[in-house]
C-alpha cells in the first residue's frame, strides 16, 4: 500500500469504533480520532476493559467448589484517550455487515462477512 492508499484508508477510520489490545491485555473501544507517525493513537468516547485480577480469579475458583467459573472483564469509561504506538498489539474495527458490504475498495478479504476486521501489529525492532 503507497503512501496516497494507507492516508485514504485511514481517513476512512475517522469516527469508527476501533478496539485496540496492548502488552498488559487490556481493551480500549472508542471512537478513532487521529495517529501519527510514532503509531500513537488517539480514541474519544472510550472504555477500557481489564481482565479480572488473579486475586479475584483465585477467590470465585474457592467459592466455586470445583464447578467451572466465569468471570466478566471489569470496564471504566475513560473519554479521550492516547494510546501509545509500542503498546498496541492488535486493533480492530467495530463493522456492522451492511458497513462491510458496501465498504471501499481498498480493504480486500476473501473471507466470509464478519463482524469485525481485525489487523495485527507488525514486530517492531
Amino acid at each position: 500500500m503507497d503512501k496516497d492508499e494507507a492516508r485514504q484508508y485511514l481517513t476512512s477510520l475517522l469516527n469508527k469504533n476501533l478496539r485496540i489490545t496492548v502488552t498488559d491485555g487490556r481493551m480500549f473501544l472508542g471512537a478513532f480520532k487521529c495517529t501519527d507517525a510514532d503509531e500513537n493513537v488517539v480514541l474519544s468516547n472510550a472504555y477500557e476493559y481489564r481482565h479480572p485480577s488473579e486475586h479475584k480469579i483465585k477467590a470465585a475458583a474457592a467459592n466455586a467448589g470445583g464447578k467451572s467459573v466465569k468471570l466478566d472483564m471489569t470496564s471504566r469509561y475513560l473519554g479521550l484517550v492516547v494510546l501509545p504506538g509500542h503498546h498496541i498489539v492488535k486493533i480492530e474495527v467495530e463493522q456492522f455487515a451492511s458497513q462491510i458490504r458496501a465498504r471501499s475498495p481498498l480493504i480486500k478479504k476473501t473471507t466470509e462477512v464478519t463482524t469485525t476486521s481485525s489487523y495485527q501489529m507488525a514486530e517492531r525492532d
